[in-house]
């Protein structure tokens, strides 16, 4: 019952993160292909903040709380991935302009 009252106080933001979520499979969608990898590895930033703002919440939230530690570690764990999936696929691409030698 807590959930559903949740919900319902909580829809206009519900139906934000939706449409959120629509237009940004648009826009990535549209991005041509060799503007995507450079891109992504300025995403590493902004997943950066999102690893310290999880930890800063997860830090602040009372032990009992599960919800929040869980999707706190999930936060975590996911922006953390993100972030070292990306640096590779940055050194990947950067390792495609280096000379060769001979």
């Amino acid at each position: 019952m807590e959930i559903i009252n949740f919900i319902g106080s909580k829809i206009e933001m519900i139906y934000i993160v939706i449409l959120s979520v629509f237009v940004g499979v648009e826009l990535i969608g549209k991005v041509p292909s060799v503007l995507h990898t450079p891109l992504m590895s300025g995403a590493n930033a902004i997943h950066g903040v999102v690893i310290v703002g999880a930890i800063i919440v997860m830090l602040n939230t009372d032990p009992d709380n599960y919800t929040s530690l869980v999707l706190g570690s999930v936060a975590v764990i996911l922006g953390t991935l993100n972030v070292v999936g990306g640096f590779v696929v940055t050194d990947r691409m950067l390792e495609m302009f280096k000379r060769k030698k001979r």
